[in-house]
């Protein structure tokens, strides 16, 4: 278990006080396991990367394997099925405005 420099130990408690590094812990995992999150931000990257290579195909063609090859997959996902993402993006928009 980590150790500040007064001795403290940093675990995660309501009652001690939340450290830095376990509030940034606990937004990240509150975020990756919902649902909803997720996926807007799924069809997000889709939209985005496929607007990006219609303003410049080069950008994300180079790309295509590593960290970057994300983009690119996302953009042929977002090229390739178009109407599913279109249902998607609609469907999700109607649940974030009238669920919420």
């Amino acid at each position: 278990m980590p150790v500040t420099s007064q001795g403290q130990s940093l675990r995660c408690s309501p009652e001690r006080g939340y450290p830095r590094c376990c509030v940034l812990m606990l937004l990240t995992v509150s975020a990756i396991f919902n649902f909803q999150s997720l996926l807007t931000v799924i069809l997000l990257l889709m939209c985005t990367s496929t607007y990006i290579i219609s303003l410049a195909p080069s950008l994300l063609d180079r790309n295509k394997t590593g960290l970057l090859g994300i983009f690119w997959k996302c953009t042929r996902m977002g090229d390739q099925k178009s109407p599913y993402v279109a249902l998607g993006c609609t469907v999700m928009a109607f649940s974030i405005l009238f669920t919420q």
